[in-house]
Order: C-alpha cells, then sequence, then structure tokens
C-alpha cells in the first residue's frame, strides 16, 4: 500500500516535498493522473494522485482555491505541482486551503518530467491492488447472487448503504424515486429534506439539469451539492446505464462518512446490477402488459362476442361490464422522430413517453364523467371511460371539453411531441365499446386527412364525411362536386376569387353575414356582393331546403377531395 508519506523516499524522484496539508500524509495512493483541465473533477475518483505544471490555475485565486476544496471532498491522494514551469512557489493561498482540508500540497522539482513520475508511482502503488481487488471481486459476487434470487432493488439498496455506509437512493430515468435506504446514523434523514413518494420526482429540477448531459458515457459518479432547509449535503450520482442509454441513478446521500476508493468501484459494480434488473423488471411488464394488451385488442377489435366471456375476462382486468362505454384515441407524434438511430433505443423511448402520457391521464380522469381505464399500443393512447348505466348518456360537448382539457395537459406537460385526440361515441353495452374505439380512429384518419394535427374531434364532427368517403366512390364523389359547385370552383382557380370559402362561411355562421365576414376579415358589404355573386353564378336564391342540403353536401366532399 503506497502513502503519500512513502513518496517523500522513493529514490528515483528525489526532492519531492510535501509544503501544505500534512494532515493527509497517510493518505493511500492507488493511480497517478494528470490534471490539466478546470472541468476534470466529474472524472476524478478517490484515492487518486494529481499531477499538475499549474497551468490551468496560474493567476486565478478563486480556482486555485476551488481545486484544492473539491479534491479534498472526492478523496484525493494529493496534488503535486512541477515547479519552475509557473510558480517560482506555491500561492500562499492554495497553501492554507491544503492545510484547511487536510490535502496534500506537494511541490515537484522541474528535472522530472511528468509522464516518468507518473511510472514510477504506478509501479509502486501495484502490489495494493492484489487485496482491493479480491474485496471487490467478493462485493461483485455477493450484488450478484442478490440479483440471482431475486432479491430486486431493495436488497441490492440495503447492501449497498451498508457497505459504503451512506443512505442510498434508486431514481428511474426520469428522476422518480424507485426505491431509498435511509441509515440510522444519518444526521440529516431523507425524509425531511427529500420528496420520497414512489415513482414520483424527488429532487429539484435546478438540481437534476446540474447533472451533465453526458452522464451515460462517464461510468463514474459526479459529485453534487444538494441545497435544503439551509444546509448543503454532498451527493454522488451514479448512472445506471447500459450502452450509453441511461435507465436509472444511484444517488449517494453522503453525510455520515466520505467515499473510499473502494466505495467508488463497488457504486460501479452496483450500477451495472442494477441495470440488469432495470431491463429485467422491464421485460416482466412487458409480459403482463402484453396478456392484458390482448384481452383488450381482443374487445376493441369486436373479437369476443360471448356474454360469459366478457364478463369473466371483464372482471379479471377490472372493468365492469355493466357499464356505458365510449372510447377515446390519443395519437402522439413525436417532432423529431428520427433523434434516435437505433430503434431498441427508439422503442424504449416511445415507451416511455406514453407511461407518462398514461399516468397524465389517471391524473386528469375527474373530468371523464365516469371511470378510465387507459393503456397504450404503439403510438396511440387508449381510453376507455365506463359510466354507470343509470346515468344519463354523456354529451359530445362534455366529452369533447374533457378531451380539449387533457389535450392541454399533454401538450403543456410533454414537450416536442404533438398529441391528436378522437373520440367516439356511447354505447350501452361493453359488446359495442369496438365501434366506439373505430370511431375515434376514423375522426383522427380524417383530421389528419384535412391536416388537422394536433386537434380534438368527436366523430361526430366528421360522420358526413365518414359517410361520403366510406359509402361512395371518388369518382361519384367528383361528379356530384362538379355539378354543384364545379363553376364556382373554376372561377376561384381562374380569376384568385374566394367564392369557395365565402360560401362555407356562410353555412358554417348559419346565414349570418355580420358574424362569417368578421370571421374572414372583410367588410360585411364586400361578403353580401360576393354572396350575391355566388346566388347569380349557380343560379339559386339559396332559399331552396333541397338544393341548400346539396351545395353544403359538394361544399363536405369540396374538403373530403382536399380541393382547397
Amino acid at each position: 500500500m503506497l502513502t503519500v508519506k512513502d513518496l517523500l523516499h522513493i529514490q528515483s524522484i528525489e526532492g519531492i516535498k510535501v509544503v501544505a496539508g500534512e494532515q493527509g500524509i497517510n493518505n493511500v495512493i492507488s493511480i497517478v493522473n494528470i490534471m490539466e483541465n478546470p472541468d476534470a473533477f466529474d472524472w476524478l475518483s478517490s484515492n487518486e494522485l494529481l499531477l499538475s505544471t499549474g497551468y490551468i490555475f496560474k493567476g486565478n485565486e478563486e480556482l486555485q482555491n476551488r481545486i484544492i476544496r473539491e479534491l479534498a471532498e472526492i478523496n484525493c491522494a494529493g496534488l503535486c505541482v512541477k515547479m519552475k514551469r509557473y510558480f517560482d512557489k506555491l500561492p500562499q493561498n492554495m497553501i492554507d486551503h491544503a492545510n484547511k482540508y487536510g490535502l496534500p500540497l506537494l511541490e515537484l522539482p522541474f528535472t522530472y518530467p511528468l509522464s516518468k513520475v507518473i511510472a514510477i508511482i504506478n509501479e509502486k502503488a501495484s502490489g495494493r491492488y492484489d487485496l482491493l481487488n479480491r474485496r471487490t471481486l467478493d462485493m461483485h459476487n455477493i450484488l450478484f447472487r442478490i440479483a440471482l434470487e431475486g432479491g430486486g432493488i431493495e436488497r441490492i439498496s440495503m447492501e449497498l448503504s451498508e457497505t459504503i455506509h451512506n443512505p442510498i437512493i434508486f431514481l428511474d430515468r426520469d428522476w422518480n424515486l424507485l426505491h431509498y435506504t435511509e441509515l440510522e446514523e444519518n444526521p440529516i434523514p431523507l425524509e425531511g429534506s427529500l420528496h420520497l413518494i414512489p415513482n414520483r420526482p424527488v429532487f429539484t429540477r435546478d438540481f437534476r439539469d446540474s447533472i451533465p448531459s453526458n452522464m451515460s458515457e462517464m461510468k463514474k459518479s459526479v459529485k453534487r451539492i444538494y441545497h435544503t432547509k439551509g444546509q448543503e449535503i454532498k451527493c454522488r450520482i451514479l448512472p445506471v446505464a447500459v450502452d450509453h442509454y441511461i435507465y436509472g441513478y444511484i444517488v449517494v446521500w453522503q453525510t455520515v462518512r466520505e467515499l473510499t476508493e473502494f466505495d467508488y468501484i463497488v457504486l460501479e459494480q452496483s450500477s451495472t446490477i442494477m441495470a440488469l434488473e432495470r431491463i429485467k423488471a422491464k421485460e416482466i411488464e412487458e409480459v403482463k402488459l402484453q396478456i392484458r394488451q390482448d384481452f383488450f385488442d381482443d374487445l376493441l377489435t369486436g373479437k369476443l362476442t360471448s356474454t360469459d366471456t366478457i364478463q369473466t375476462l371483464c372482471d379479471l382486468h377490472g372493468l365492469n361490464s355493466n357499464y356505458m362505454y365510449y372510447c377515446i384515441v390519443i395519437n402522439m407524434e413525436p417532432m423529431d422522430p428520427e433523434r434516435f438511430e437505433d430503434m431498441v433505443v427508439r422503442k424504449y423511448e416511445m415507451d416511455n413517453l406514453a407511461k407518462k402520457c398514461v399516468e397524465l391521464v389517471y391524473e386528469d380522469s375527474s373530468g371523464a364523467s365516469g371511470e378510465v381505464t387507459c393503456f397504450y399500443r404503439n403510438q396511440r393512447i387508449i381510453i376507455m371511460v365506463g359510466q354507470n348505466e343509470f346515468r344519463p348518456n354523456v354529451t359530445v360537448s362534455e366529452t369533447k371539453n374533457y378531451a380539449i382539457e387533457l389535450h392541454e395537459k399533454l401538450q403543456k406537460q410533454i414537450k416536442k411531441t404533438t398529441f391528436t385526440i378522437g373520440i367516439g361515441r356511447q354505447y350501452k353495452s361493453i359488446s359495442s365499446l369496438h365501434k366506439s374505439f373505430s370511431e375515434a380512429h376514423e375522426a383522427i384518419r380524417l383530421m389528419q386527412k384535412f391536416g388537422s394535427h394536433g386537434e380534438v374531434s368527436h366523430f361526430e364532427d366528421y360522420s358526413v364525411y365518414h359517410f361520403l368517403d366510406s359509402n361512395i366512390k371518388e369518382m361519384e364523389l367528383e361528379d356530384f362536386f362538379l355539378k354543384r359547385l364545379g363553376k364556382l370552383y373554376e372561377h376561384d382557380n381562374t380569376y384568385g376569387t374566394s367564392f369557395m370559402i365565402t360560401l362555407e362561411n356562410y353555412f358554417i355562421h348559419n346565414h349570418n353575414v355580420s358574424e362569417a365576414a368578421k370571421a374572414m376579415f372583410i367588410h360585411r358589404n364586400t361578403f353580401i356582393y360576393r354572396i350575391d355573386k355566388i346566388k347569380e353564378m349557380l343560379g339559386t336564391d339559396l332559399k331552396n331546403s333541397e338544393e341548400l342540403l346539396q351545395i353544403q353536401l359538394a361544399l363536405k366532399i369540396f374538403r373530403l377531395l382536399n380541393k382547397v
């Protein structure tokens, strides 16, 4: 075991001396590294001896003090500065800080190249690794056995906390709480300092944002300070990652004792075991979800016809088969779908996005006028709303209001994603739920056809379009449109007029000239002039009910055939 004190007796680097921080002279040296980057603190480990020419902190007293403090907090063995290059003598403020924090501050004679010093010290320090390797191998076997025996994150957390003698917090990739282990010796209890609600964020947004964006590539813990109730808590955060993809985080609430080199190695081992646990938990969850989704697939596609079978499966999956049901479908469209080249990573990301949506749906379920059952399938969230059969049917207006509020919440909470919501009609029997599901999908299809992405519509809003599109051939629709409104359409295309849009607004606003003119941002007299021209071109006074019906159907076809 090589210590800082032993360096003073190595003849091949004679002349090295300690100028401050002698309290730490017995610090163990595990490895030597060069520090010439002021942003390297997140990459350092316990018991490292850092060598430097002093270039990065010359003339910067604030950085000099920070380096001493940070190295001491990481439990580095010491800082050795090569003299005569940038310093004839080390600054007094660095000496004072080294004495304050007990970090050995050494001077290295100018004649020794840093590369040679590293080789000499690493050779001397290599002998201690046999004992450390045996200890870490034993710890790895303990953690791996816990995983094989199905102990889960609870036992892993307990073992890890007892080993490093500090409280442990396990979080998922969104910083939501999975599990935590407290210690009686902890002077700052977790419960009084953090929001320890399962599946909810534990730390503040500012704290989470301070974590490096390349955390998955680091494979080491980083130190961050968490501020709570006027106190500063030192936390060590380690990513639980596989192939640069983060599955969660391990956070050490470092309030009982400082971490040793062995502790850091154990943390990295725990990270690997935790990644396996998260992958395993996800696989189990997917199997359960698949069984549930198979039932819903059969229900929503109308494959279940037996009343007894429906009753049994509804009881198993928590549905009331006596309720009246309607269906809402939410289509998710990420604004940058190609940001994940790996298909597996992209699927995992979309699954997490869908889970967030399902959680938000349940949080907002009180506005649905019934019991909500929600799940996701591919890129769509499916909501089934069951209402007591003795209550009045839910109205189109009520369902749309609920869906609009839900849409606003989703857009606010989940960024860079567009949501389009389709709503089906309510049916008396759950065996007819597949009709409502189909209608919700149809509403989304027609919204997308008309370019209405990111909106909310009930099937009733598009029932005429659905009827025309599903039952009449396109050639016949085209022929009907041209016979009724072909003159207006050709006039608009030839002369750049807006007679078709004017006529649409005339019907949208129930023949109210003032409201229609206002919607088009034109003068009322201009609108009246256009209507008169339309009457003249069509040879009608727009009063005959049969003619009005045909014109309105032609306008629907105008949109359906995308002739805008």
